[in-house]
């Protein structure tokens, strides 16, 4: 990266946009001074600036939930950065995987996107994805009586293996039954299912998508 391109505000600080890598979801707005985008760049995780603390702190130190640094790019006037990583858990301390999780727009605008296919802003797979994944991964972690998931969990390989296959069959019999209904559900069930046995293995949708993108190329 060319530093010397960097315009930082009064402060010494510059806004960076983080963005998740496999999804494009974007994740969070935090500042970074010359410090952090010098630790950033040296270990590979990012590091930002508390304007509130007035101290240098590393995303996920604390939480485990670090970001792995991709790319990093600055804008056409130098005096914004997006940073593109791999998101281990959620962004937000509020536990959803990014901060952007409010929508602002009236319902009458999003009804008339749902109308309009051609005006919908079409919130990426991946990010579905991952936010599922979060609730599993944290139910994995914080066990809640009466979850399914738990229960999952608390059965082992063998129980997940075993629903895996049941929910392949069950696809494959959708299929066959030529029912787009009854397909979209049980491929429903297989994906979830799909997403506990990867949280099984400590396996993140990132690296799934990473293997994904190696054989596309």
């Amino acid at each position: 990266m060319n530093l010397d391109k960097i315009k930082y505000d009064a402060g010494g600080l510059v806004p960076a946009i983080i963005q998740d890598e496999a999804s494009g979801t974007v994740l969070m707005l935090a500042y970074m001074n010359a410090e952090a985008v010098a630790k950033t760049l040296s270990t590979g995780v990012t590091w930002f600036y508390s304007r509130s603390r007035q101290a240098l702190w590393k995303k996920g130190e604390t939480s485990g939930h670090v970001q792995a640094v991709k790319e990093i790019y600055y804008d056409c006037d130098g005096d914004t950065l997006l940073v593109k990583v791999v998101q281990t858990g959620a962004a937000c301390h509020e536990g959803t995987f990014s901060c952007f999780s409010r929508r602002l727009d009236t319902e009458a605008e999003q009804a008339a996107r749902l109308v309009d296919p051609d005006k919908v802003y079409k919130e990426p797979l991946a990010s579905v994805l991952y936010e599922l994944y979060h609730v599993i991964n944290d139910r994995k972690h914080n066990p809640q009586e009466g979850s399914y998931t738990n229960y999952l969990f608390e059965k082992g390989q063998d129980k997940i293996l075993k629903k895996v296959g049941e929910e392949a069959a069950e696809t494959i019999i959708a299929s066959k039954n030529n029912d787009k209904a009854e397909i979209l559900y049980e491929m429903a069930d297989l994906w979830y299912h799909c997403l506990v046995l990867l949280a099984n293995h400590n396996i993140t949708p990132s690296e799934l998508f990473e293997e994904l993108k190696k054989r596309r190329k």
